[in-house]
């Protein structure tokens, strides 16, 4: 793998920021995306857009043909069936449903859903309002001081009571990568399902939802080199079909009479309306150039660079580095003393280097770290050792520029 010459696959990143070459390293956010991806969503408007499942002209048949051969391909791709796999907006909108459309008609009082003090929002507040509408009871399985999860603490959390674990297969904050496995082991044992939250995991380790035997999976595709508003939720097939969908109207019917009306099979009952079909199209192409050079390539390469910048930036005094030191993927969480983190983004801009800075929408784990805001520096395939010493040299900068001197 050389990412010097998977860099040049991407046209964004070829540009000055700010008087210096752009480094970016916001892909916890959203990824760039490479040629290949950006040609298949054009070529796809060029010449074979319209509507799908409709149409028995060939541009009609093509699209459907298009979008259903994605599905194969997010289906393949995480070792399912592709029945079981829905096309969304993204991982949000695979949480949403999965917390609407199960969630809320299998739960009662009593019952608990069990997640983790480091979940994004998006796996935080639909089981709030879930519980809220259910009478069920949300409990947090307790954090470790470094940001792991105890199998220990997994045991007591849930239950005999317990009826849903959702959980992110690795945190966007502290890097952090559960146990999934073990975890839906643990659920299952207690008669509960186990919804994972995936957006941070597919862009760059290798997926088997089968090996995991979690029962649902979401993910986004703009934060593994897909266009964004794409994504896909897994679910396992007995559960998709006891589900009912969040949106109703065309496409996702079978029959509609003056009082009542029928859904078509699953997946597509959940897909009413015109679908994301040039996503789709660009998720399929993303996943081949993914695949070209080998999820487990591009892992190996991320904790590399992971590795190396806890080393150089952990020598810059007043630098507080969050999370575990091991078995992480490639992001590096931090402060610099008492300078916001958006201050040290706004200086590290001026340097062409595009990091993230705040909560990130992880605001319970933020309290935990008892810190209002974080910087985050997120890698992937297209970054170099040689972005890191960028990033550590900026951030020198940014320490004179405040004049900070940590506390002895």
């Amino acid at each position: 793998m050389d990412p010097i010459a998977l860099k040049a696959e991407f046209p964004i990143l070829n540009q000055d920021i700010n008087g210096h070459p752009l480094v970016y390293l916001d892909n916890a956010a959203t990824s760039q995306k490479p040629r290949s991806v950006i040609e298949a969503v054009k070529r796809y408007y060029e010449w074979d857009n319209a509507n799908v499942h409709r149409g028995v002209h060939t541009l009609g048949s093509r699209a459907t043909d298009a979008y259903e051969g994605a599905r194969e391909k997010v289906a393949r791709f995480l070792n399912a069936a592709s029945r079981e796999i829905v096309f969304t907006r993204g991982t949000t909108t695979g949480l949403n449903l999965v917390a609407h459309g199960y969630a809320r008609e299998v739960l009662k009082p009593g019952d608990e859903i069990v997640i983790t003090h480091m979940e994004h929002h998006s796996n935080v507040i639909p089981w709030q309002q879930a519980a809220k509408a259910t009478g069920a009871t949300l409990k947090y399985i307790p954090l470790q001081p470094d940001g792991t999860l105890s199998l220990a603490d997994v045991e007591s959390t849930i239950t005999e009571n317990t009826k849903i674990v959702s959980i992110a297969y690795v945190s966007n904050v502290l890097g952090t990568v559960n146990p999934v496995a073990k975890i839906a082991e643990i659920a299952h044992k207690n008669g509960a399902i186990i919804v994972v939250d995936g957006a941070q995991s597919t862009p760059h380790k290798k997926v088997d939802v089968k090996a995991l035997n979690v029962d649902f999976y979401a993910f986004s595709g703009h934060k593994m080199c897909a266009p964004t508003g794409i994504g896909a939720l897994y679910g396992k097939a007995a559960l998709l079909e006891k589900m009912e969908p969040m949106e109703f109207g065309g496409e996702m019917i079978d029959f509609v009479g003056l009082q009542d009306s029928t859904w078509k099979e699953i997946p597509w009952k959940f897909e009413g309306g015109t679908p994301i079909i040039a996503g789709a199209v660009g998720l399929a192409a993303a996943i081949d150039f993914l695949e070209s050079i080998g999820l487990d390539e591009i892992d190996r390469h991320e904790k590399k660079l992971a590795t190396y910048a806890i080393e150089r930036l952990s020598a810059i005094d007043g630098i507080s580095i969050y999370g575990p030191r091991e078995d992480r993927v490639g992001l590096v969480t931090f402060n610099l003393g008492d300078v916001h983190p958006h201050d040290v983004a706004t200086v590290l801009d001026t340097e062409g280097i595009a990091i993230r800075a705040g909560h990130h929408c992880c605001q319970p784990l933020m309290r935990w770290l008892e810190q209002s805001a974080t910087a985050r520096a997120s890698f992937y395939l297209y970054n170099t050792e040689q972005d890191v010493d960028r990033l550590a040299e900026a951030l020198w900068k940014t320490k004179e520029f405040f004049g900070y001197e940590p506390v002895r």
